[in-house]
């Protein structure tokens, strides 16, 4: 049976005393967290040894937002996804849309990123979704299919079986605006299917969370969906309240 999942995104915000703020405030709430969901909180690296500490003995993950294609060596400012799991995280954001189009991440790149963090024990949370234009174009499934495609391609299905995906349209995320559970369930559902060409009947057991400003007042609706089974949280995450509200919406 797969899991239930709620994981923050922090990207670049919170420095380290609101870091630890945030980490007193939310373990507070940890006895009402449905004991059915798995918590995940992905803040900036620097972070990471710090609210694995807090977090362990709570039972809720941490995770790095990127990770090298490289295991080690001369690559000024990367981490290696070995480093990540050295202090504590257990997860990894991979294909970001902010990391495909600020960084010019490409589907070769992320392959072998993923690589490197199953070399390593950890998860990836994989991103796709499409932009604006694309969605107006109703192209928006085909689009999605070629994201997978292009990456899945390069992995065995051991490999994938492995991951968790997030589905985010690029037109939803920090901008209020929302895909409609409808919507949302629509592309989750084209995902599933993707991923039972590659990998059969494991398709089912694996966790697609839905990204794009999840918030508390339409959280629970977008659980209900058949193939959605979380989120990934930007903004909401920042804030202990919102997040666990969100997390208490399945």
């Amino acid at each position: 049976m797969r899991k239930n999942i709620v994981a923050g995104n922090w990207k670049m915000n919170l420095d380290a005393d609101e870091a630890s703020q945030f980490a007193l405030n939310f373990i507070k709430h940890k006895s009402s967290f449905p004991e059915d969901v798995d918590v995940i909180v992905c803040p900036p690296a620097v972070h990471l040894q710090d609210l694995a500490d807090v977090f362990y003995d709570f039972n809720i993950g941490v995770g790095g937002q990127n990770c090298s294609v490289h295991s080690s060596g001369a690559y000024t400012g990367e981490i290696s996804a070995g480093i990540l799991k050295s202090v504590g995280a257990s997860y990894v954001i991979l294909g970001h849309s902010e990391r495909r189009e600020y960084f010019n991440e490409s589907a070769t790149q992320l392959a072998e990123k993923i690589k490197q963090a199953l070399e390593n024990k950890l998860i990836p949370i994989f991103c796709c979704g499409e932009p604006l234009s694309v969605r107006k174009e109703n192209s928006h499934v085909a689009y999605v299919k070629q994201q997978l495609d292009e990456v899945f391609g390069e992995l065995s299905q051991a490999q994938i079986s492995q991951l968790i995906i997030a589905y985010e349209p690029i037109w939803a995320i920090g901008t209020g605006e929302t895909a409609s559970p409808q919507q949302a369930q629509e592309i989750h559902h084209e995902i599933r299917k993707v991923l039972n060409n590659y990998i059969g009947e494991n398709a089912d057991e694996i966790s697609i969370l839905y990204g794009g400003s999840v918030k508390p007042n339409n959280a629970k609706e977008l659980f209900s969906e058949a193939d959605i089974d979380g989120a990934l949280v930007g903004g909401a995450s920042l804030n202990p309240e919102d997040f666990l509200a969100i997390i208490k919406s399945f």
